[in-house]
């Protein structure tokens, strides 16, 4: 099932939607405050975002703007605020949908169900096949030879970055911005210490590799094995 981030800062009402959504069999997690939710969208790429706007530490519309900069996933603004000029900048801001509070969890239930139909629509990448490793974005799912592979999310997105681009040469700084989305840092040692997670779940080393080839200095280049 879809999971869904929830950025409430009020804890009851934060605990109410929390237990909603798990009796619908969403997954969710939450947050209390805007950059932890930031971080935590960032991080765990959730299906859909629930963001009240009236966060302790940056105002929503300031967290939806960031968000929109950096990802497309699908954010329902639920809050208190039920002037039209608050919707119509919400909504210009880039938000999928609005929920005035106070709102049943059928409502909210229905609020996600139709924005998620709308974002699948048309935008759901085609799996891609790289030698006997089959990645799926829509399902999250990775396979080699035919077996599972237990990917975290970032373990994910950076096979699936890489495998958009099989055969070419991705440097490291690109995958920190494009990835991590964060600024390259030449003592920065993220890429590497995930390069080495993912090595070791496709059953190979970076000194006899299969799939992920090191170019020094360069970056690395994922493609299928030679026979």
């Amino acid at each position: 099932m879809p999971h869904i981030l929830v950025l409430e800062d009020d804890p009851r009402v934060r605990a109410a939607l929390l237990r909603a959504l798990a009796e619908r069999g969403y997954g969710a997690s939450s947050a209390s405050s805007g950059m932890v939710g930031l971080d935590t969208a960032l991080r765990d790429r959730p299906d859909l975002v629930v963001l009240d706007l009236g966060l302790p530490d940056v105002d929503g519309h300031q967290v939806l703007r960031m968000i929109r900069a950096v990802s497309r996933v699908p954010v329902i603004v639920a809050t208190a605020r039920d002037d039209e000029a608050e919707i119509v900048r919400a909504l210009d801001n880039g938000a999928d949908d609005y929920l005035v509070k106070p709102f049943g969890a059928a409502q909210l239930n229905a609020h996600i169900r139709a924005v998620l139909r709308r974002s699948g629509d048309g935008d759901r990448p085609e799996p891609l096949t790289v030698g006997d490793l089959v990645l799926d974005a829509g399902a999250r799912t990775a396979e080699l030879d035919g077996v599972p592979l237990e990917l975290t999310p970032r373990e994910f997105d950076l096979l699936w970055y890489l495998a958009e681009r099989a055969g070419q040469v991705v440097a490291k700084r690109e995958l920190l911005a494009e990835v991590w989305h964060q600024p390259y840092g030449g003592g920065d040692k993220t890429v590497d210490v995930h390069l080495s997670w993912l090595r070791r779940k496709l059953g190979e080393t970076a000194q006899a590799p299969r799939y992920l080839h090191t170019v020094r200095s360069v970056g690395v280049r994922l493609e299928a094995p030679r026979s």
